[in-house]
């Protein structure tokens, strides 16, 4: 429990600061809406010249692009990628913090498990990604209820919302992972970036050629917004691939973790 607390205290300045900027960023979208939908007609007219690809690309759904919903699930495309370098940070660092900053020695000699280590800095990971979703999730529906047009299904923003949370959990578990099995992470920030970007260029480019199979090699695209917005509901297949690759990367940490030679300063 002890470090449970110790991890959360010291993800309590991270989460404020990425709290504020996920919410900084769907303000400022949530901000454009009313103005956009004065102008559907025209601005449809303008981006149906823009090429196909492109629209694509952008997560461009003209055909529910100025409802409420339809314009916070292209806001969330680019809020989703932040929270995903937030969740990839916390992953990257959960072990690697304590190599890098030579307290493993320190961390280890203390009568508790490894497993008890990963346990509680996996909670307090998981917690804090939680916390900054709660509050966020709260503060979106209330910005979304002030900017809205028409009347919105409160459920599928409410679904919408959660893509946030299941993809960060799925970059949690792969930062992880990684974490574990690198012997010295000199940069953090440097790994979450190319993981992430990575990840995000590949889904896009799924998106461009419109070839389904290229989606399970992108966590971005284990949840659809536009499929979200039709049914209501999440494409079951991709859930299960997405629980599959989050629960293998968490067990195989443990495994890595248990077996690992961390040198003592």
């Amino acid at each position: 429990m002890n470090i449970f607390l110790h991890e959360m205290k010291a993800y309590r300045k991270s989460t404020i600061i990425w709290l504020v900027s996920l919410t900084a960023i769907m303000a400022m979208f949530m901000s454009m809406f009313p103005s956009f939908s004065k102008d559907a007609e025209q601005m449809t007219t303008m981006l149906e010249g823009y090429p196909e690809a492109i629209r694509k690309a952008l997560s461009l759904d003209l055909e529910n692009f100025f409802t409420i919903l339809g314009f916070y699930s292209y806001a969330l495309s680019f809020i989703v990628l932040a929270g995903a370098i937030q969740a990839m940070n916390i992953g990257v660092s959960i072990v690697s913090k304590e190599v890098r900053d030579k307290t493993a020695d320190f961390l280890l000699t203390k009568p508790v498990t490894r497993t008890a280590i990963v346990t509680a800095k996996l909670l307090a990971a998981f917690v804090s990604l939680l916390l900054t979703n709660i509050v966020y999730g709260t503060v979106a529906l209330l910005v979304a209820s002030q900017v809205q047009v028409d009347d919105f299904s409160t459920k599928v923003f409410l679904l919408l919302n959660l893509t946030l949370l299941i993809v960060q959990v799925m970059f949690l578990a792969l930062g992880i992972l990684i974490s574990v099995m690198a012997s010295k992470i000199k940069s953090v920030l440097t790994v979450s970036l190319v993981t992430v970007f990575t990840f995000f260029f590949i889904g896009t480019l799924g998106g461009i050629a419109d070839e389904q199979t290229i989606r399970y090699f992108s966590p971005f695209k284990y949840v659809d917004t536009a499929y979200i917005m039709k049914h209501s509901g999440y494409e079951v297949s991709y859930l299960w691939v997405g629980a599959v690759l989050i629960l293998g990367a968490i067990a195989a940490s443990y495994v890595v973790y248990a077996k690992k030679d961390i040198h003592a300063v």
